[in-house]
């Protein structure tokens, strides 16, 4: 019983992070089931059989506040099925220990341009309302669901950070796309995952818990997406990156830095994400007018649409 109620206040965590920043519910359940001496096919599993409710209630409440953009949704969320289907099936036979650190620097690089974009100049007006096209969105999703099936999670990691980086959509609309698209994703790689393994190695007890949390956290989070200036929440994001990705990378075989050199690397890291956070909200509040003209265009506005 005790370890169910931890899973289910991770899982209320996870869900309060993942769709407040578009990431984070994969990579923090998986994490704590692997600490548990879960498998890592049996993990990912229980985490995406488990994602299949949270991102439901998850989009029904992004949608509610007016965050997703559906031609967003489909373009690529169904790519992203395929790649998490693939991906789950080949999970038993597939190391990931080469790809996650290329991977990791590739988010990193990212992330930073994220943080430094939003920090110092806000939300990059000029570009958003143009179109993110099909060709842009589909390998996206793609790869994107196969890195989420075998490493657990990374559906957010890797599509939130590409789509806000494009400039192209509000923060707000990004994040409600990915986490509505993620429940084609999750239902996907469930289904490779009973496939490949069968239902006898997932405990759905873990699955319960793991949905109960994330259910209750869900309406929550998709409310403070609404609420958070984007110029805070882009700048929040881009530090949940960077700090992620740097930490898979000093664990990685690449560097596999000592603890006393990783730890002080992540404060370095978390003050100076601390610090991008303040200096948005002080530049938000100096400059609210502006702010509020761009909150305004997002809640009246038509969302930005791909094409083809």
């Amino acid at each position: 019983m005790r370890r169910l109620l931890l899973l289910a206040l991770v899982g209320l965590g996870a869900q309060l992070v993942d769709g407040s920043l578009g990431m984070a519910y994969g990579v923090t359940s998986t994490t704590l089931l692997l600490a548990l001496n879960t498998g890592a096919a049996s993990a990912s599993a229980t985490v995406h059989l488990a994602e299949i409710g949270t991102t439901l209630v998850s989009g029904a409440a992004h949608w509610r506040f007016g965050n997703v953009d559906w031609a967003v949704v489909r373009r690529v969320g169904l790519p992203g099925a395929l790649g998490a289907f693939a991906g789950a099936t080949l999970l038993s036979g597939l190391s990931t220990a080469t790809a996650a650190p290329i991977m990791s620097l590739i988010l990193l690089t990212l992330g930073v341009y994220v943080l430094v974009r939003f920090t110092v100049s806000g939300l990059p007006r000029g570009r958003v309302g143009l179109p993110l096209r099909r060709r842009f969105l589909g390998p996206l999703g793609l790869v994107a669901g196969f890195v989420d099936a075998t490493g657990g999670g990374g559906w957010g990691p890797v599509g939130t950070p590409a789509i806000l980086a494009s400039g192209r959509l509000e923060p707000r609309r990004v994040i409600g796309s990915i986490d509505t698209s993620e429940f084609l994703v999750a239902v996907a790689a469930s289904l490779g995952f009973l496939v490949g393994i069968g239902s006898e190695s997932i405990n759905f007890g873990w699955v319960g818990a793991l949905l109960l949390g994330g259910m209750i956290a869900a309406p929550i989070a998709a409310w403070l997406v609404r609420m958070v200036p984007p110029r805070v929440l882009g700048s929040a994001v881009g530090g949940v990156i960077v700090l992620t990705n740097v930490r898979t990378l000093l664990l990685s075989d690449w560097i596999a830095a000592p603890a006393g050199v990783r730890y002080a690397v992540y404060a370095a890291v978390a003050a100076a994400w601390a610090g991008a956070v303040a200096w948005s909200v002080r530049q938000h509040l100096a400059d609210r007018p502006v702010a509020q003209v761009a909150t305004g265009d997002a809640g009246s506005g038509e969302p930005a649409t791909a094409s083809s």
